[in-house]
């Protein structure tokens, strides 16, 4: 379709790698990229201040970041690192960037999130899972935020012509997962094989969000396979959604 894609990576050869395919399909735009590791609050900061430096306008911003982990680590701010990679750095890129989303109005954010929310519910005493670790429930508790901040942020944006949506995208063939050598990696390498559907199907919902007429005055929604979809109970409770957005500030040490 023609856009500059600005990109953050964590890996500078896997950020090679994509800017050289990015201009195989696209020659002549000048996509960019930018190095962080978006567990860690200094450099969710950092490359969002980057961003928003560079490009006085962002037209759609695609929070897709993510990874599931086999045990329970915490990052050097203290945070379970789901929680922090998952959620925590989709709330702070966006905070950083609404300004020049604004300027670009109309403009979209899409959310990344999935269906293992369904089975989830937040626990706001023990957001960083400190009380006991499965990585089942770590990643569909951030999944789940993912929802309800999108929610919240629909809400606060009402009347400046950005919306916000959230997706699943699919059980997709990615590397979600497989950087851990244990157990966890080798399951979620078998499930791949066997029913995973490719990265592009993956993309489909998020292009879609990101570019499509039908869904221009939509805002605050749940999609799946280009459709609207119904998240869980849990994912509509807007008090929670409000409880979250407040707590989320606090821990980023931005305003709420």
């Amino acid at each position: 379709m023609g856009a500059r894609l600005v990109i953050v990576a964590r890996s500078r050869r896997r950020g090679e790698n994509a800017l050289a395919r990015l201009a195989a399909h696209g020659p002549g735009i000048a996509h960019s990229i930018h190095y962080a590791d978006l567990s860690r609050l200094t450099e969710m900061k950092r490359v969002g201040a980057e961003i928003a430096a560079a490009e006085p306008r962002i037209d759609v911003l695609i929070n897709n970041a993510g990874c599931v982990f086999g045990r329970r680590e915490v990052t050097e701010d203290g945070l379970e690192r789901t929680f922090a990679l998952n959620h925590v750095a989709y709330f702070v890129l966006t905070q950083l960037l609404r300004d020049r989303l604004v300027a670009a109005a109309p403009a979209r954010i899409v959310n990344t999130a999935s269906d293992a929310h369904l089975r989830e519910e937040l626990d706001f005493g023990d957001l960083q899972l400190a009380k006991g670790y499965r990585f089942r429930a770590a990643y569909g508790r951030s999944k789940l935020a993912n929802i309800l901040f999108t929610r919240e942020l629909a809400r606060r944006l009402a009347g400046t012509g950005v919306t916000a949506n959230a997706l699943h995208p699919g059980f997709v063939a990615t590397d979600l997962g497989q950087r851990d050598n244990g157990l966890l990696a080798i399951l979620i390498r078998l499930a791949m094989l066997v029913r995973a559907v490719p990265a592009e199907k993956g993309a489909e919902t998020i292009v879609y969000l990101a570019s499509s007429p039908e869904v221009a005055e939509v805002s605050g929604s749940y999609f799946y396979d280009c459709r609207p979809a119904t998240p869980s109970s849990e994912a509509q409770n807007d008090d929670n959604a409000r409880r979250l957005w407040v707590e989320t500030a606090r821990i980023a040490g931005l305003p709420d």
